[in-house]
């Protein structure tokens, strides 16, 4: 039999032999119309081997012939000699399609198809996975006749097609010249493709203007695509029915990754996020891309602002886990609205990192208690106590200096070669994590609105304002006063005591550092080297806060003193926003403490009324003791009070100076100082 392909009530037929053949099928057909039976004999003639490929479309054939008379047909007409139904076939032939002017063109098989074809039935097998697990090699095998032939690729669908090529090559001769047409992605490449990898151009196809890009694809789909074996399990779930909190586990290759989230989707997609992170070094951090108009570093190799998502979770979760820990026996203090912590690493070793400080805290003292003598927490918020808790550890440092035994445990050195007598030891550095955006400049923006491009609005006055916080409450409103001045007997009037914001504060710690004035007339200024955000991280607004909003009109500064850049980053499990009242008391503890401290925010001092152990009375007296104990100072004795010995650390006050005259040409207002009544007290004898 000559080969026949069917369709739905048609039958195809080629022509390969003679017209004699082509009328014998034809006269077999009993509801053969005379058109069709004409136009059949016809091609089947003279023209045959003209038309040999020319598909004819005919009505369906028997299965079964039957021989009819050779004379007449079925219907009773005599047969026409070939040379009439040569001129009558236009006649009645099938017309050809009109061609269109898109006409399909057709597309080569890759070679999986192919063997396909020719042997039924195969099952390719993974035999082997190599490489690192962003740009894995796949070996993939494939048996036919009893033989194995193997294909390898960055992807299993490359390996599948290469181990297809390697098969039909063993038992097909191709004409010269002729290829295999592997199956090349189309459209634009993205780190996930196979061809970049293979060319070895993958470091541009994940990034953007020399800058990473985020994935295309979500963190779980992307998980589940680069690995194998994944497996993610709800472990735990916190809180009230209508305030839950999921806590997802994703367990590759025998290594758990957790995400937390207010729902199971975002649990899971934070694990994934997790894993990629540590795994591939994949971020989906908003500081992967940063925006166009936003000035980055470029005074230092390392010209991004991000810090690494892996070295970003493992801050949080280090103040997270602390907190817990040290809350256990008084959860009744555990309710807050605000965290931070500081975490301390030694050569950015994150596997010995040490938590520093943790505490909690949303209000200001009250007016009506503030101190002459240096007794009370003037700002409770949550990283101003982590700062000074910071300050509490520093001192402790110092300390160790005193004495030569201990002196090797410190975190300072003597300082041979500069004016002040200590420095920090070379890879020290400081990360602050906060679960949410500090309150001021870094908090005023819109966080669901899509505004990720090109700030429509750069000029506008809000932008990078000084703001205060407000006496007993939460929020933050522009500086109004233009003198900066505030008075004692004003505010116990009923003037509302203000505070600069924690935005404002923390661009002030990247120029002076986060020391202190007193702590600056003995070691070098101390900067932090990065800052952590459990959540409302928006990269534009967060760098102006910090340190953008002044790096234009910043000049003068006294080395070592500079404007500091802190990596900023956003932890893959995000804190959702607490919509309950913020509590008036706050936590602290720091390394060392044997347990933590229960602070009245409105007060400032502890909940049983006593002086908490870091006021800058607890502050002054410690500064005394070191000033008469540490090696290599020169004026032991101190005889002025809190304020004029602040005043005496000179290259401290020229930086600060400095710093509010560069608000002031920006013209973003005036920086708020407290009445200078309560700086002025002394040591006791």
């Amino acid at each position: 039999m000559y080969p026949v392909s069917y369709k739905p009530g048609y039958k195809s037929c080629y022509s390969y032999r003679s017209c004699h053949h082509a009328m014998r099928i034809a006269r077999s057909s009993i509801c053969y119309q005379r058109q069709h039976f004409y136009a059949a004999s016809s091609y089947a003639g003279k023209r045959s081997r003209l038309f040999v490929k020319r598909r004819i479309m005919l009505p369906s054939l028997p299965c079964n012939p039957v021989s009819a008379p050779s004379d007449i047909n079925m219907n009773g007409y005599n047969r026409k000699s070939p040379q009439k139904r040569r001129y009558e076939m236009p006649k009645y032939a099938v017309s050809p399609k009109k061609k269109t002017c898109k006409e399909r063109i057709p597309q080569p098989k890759n070679t999986v198809a192919m063997l396909n074809e020719l042997r039924h039935g195969l099952i390719y097998k993974l035999e082997s996975q190599t490489g690192p697990v962003h740009a894995p090699l796949f070996t993939i095998s494939v048996e036919v006749d009893g033989q194995k032939y193997l294909g390898q690729g960055r992807s299993k669908k490359v390996a599948r097609i290469e181990a297809a090529a390697t098969a039909l090559r063993s038992f097909i001769q191709f004409k010269d010249g002729a290829v295999l047409s592997p199956l090349k992605p189309s459209g634009n490449l993205d780190f996930t493709s196979d061809e970049h990898l293979e060319n070895d151009v993958s470091k541009s196809a994940i990034t953007v203007d020399g800058q990473k890009k985020v994935p295309d694809k979500g963190p779980v789909m992307l998980l589940y695509e680069l690995f194998n074996d994944v497996n993610f399990e709800c472990i735990n779930i916190d809180g009230a029915q209508n305030n839950c909190r999921f806590k997802m586990t994703v367990t590759i290759n025998e290594k758990k990754f957790d995400g937390t989230g207010p729902s199971k989707k975002l649990a899971k997609n934070a694990a994934a996020k997790a894993a990629l992170a540590s795994l591939c070094n994949i971020s989906y951090s908003p500081m992967v891309v940063p925006q166009k108009n936003v000035p980055l570093p470029i005074d230092d190799k390392s010209s991004s602002m991000e810090l690494p998502q892996i070295h970003a979770d493992t801050i949080g979760r280090l103040v997270l886990e602390k907190f817990m820990e040290v809350i256990k026996g008084q959860e009744a203090y555990s309710r807050r609205k605000v965290l931070a912590g500081i975490v301390m690493t030694e050569n950015m070793n994150f596997c010995e990192a040490k938590v520093i400080s943790v505490s909690t805290g949303t209000k200001c003292v009250s007016g009506e208690h503030m101190s002459v003598n240096g007794a009370v927490l003037n700002d409770s918020h949550a990283e101003i106590v982590s700062r000074r808790c910071l300050l509490k550890f520093l001192y402790a440092q110092l300390d160790l200096q005193c004495n030569q035994a201990t002196a090797y445990q410190s975190i300072f050195v003597r300082n041979t070669d500069g004016q002040y007598p200590y420095k920090l030891k070379s890879g020290v550095h400081f990360h602050l994590y906060i679960n949410t955006a500090p309150c001021g400049d870094a908090r005023i923006f819109s966080p669901h609105e899509n505004d990720t491009g090109v700030d429509k609005h750069p000029n506008r006055k809000a932008r990078g304002q000084l703001r205060t916080k407000i006496e007993s409450g939460e929020g933050t409103i522009p500086v109004k006063s233009s003198d900066g001045i505030q008075t004692w007997d004003g505010v116990l009037q009923g003037q509302r005591l203000l505070t600069m914001s924690c935005s404002d504060k923390i661009a002030r710690w990247n120029i002076v550092g986060i020391q202190g004035s007193l702590l600056s007339s003995i070691i070098e200024p101390v900067y932090l080297h990065s800052i952590v955000l459990g959540s409302l991280l928006h990269p534009e607004h967060m760098y102006r806060a910090v340190c953008g909003r002044i790096e234009k009109s910043i000049q003068g500064l006294p080395p070592p003193y500079h404007l500091n850049k802190p990596r900023l980053a956003l932890v893959t499990s995000a804190e959702p926003r607490n919509q309950a009242k913020a509590p008036n008391f706050g936590i602290n503890w720091t390394i060392g403490d044997t347990e933590l401290e229960v602070v009245n925010s409105l007060t400032g001092r502890t909940i049983g009324g006593q002086v908490s152990r870091i006021t800058k009375q607890a502050f002054f007296v410690k500064y005394g003791f070191l000033m008469t104990n540490l090696p290599g100072i020169l004026v032991r004795k101190v005889t002025t009070d809190y304020g004029q010995t602040k005043a005496n650390v000179k290259d401290y006050q020229i930086a600060k100076l400095e710093l509010f005259s560069a608000f002031k040409r920006e013209d973003l207002g005036s920086w708020l100082k407290k009445p200078i009544e309560q700086d002025e007290f002394g040591l006791a004898e």
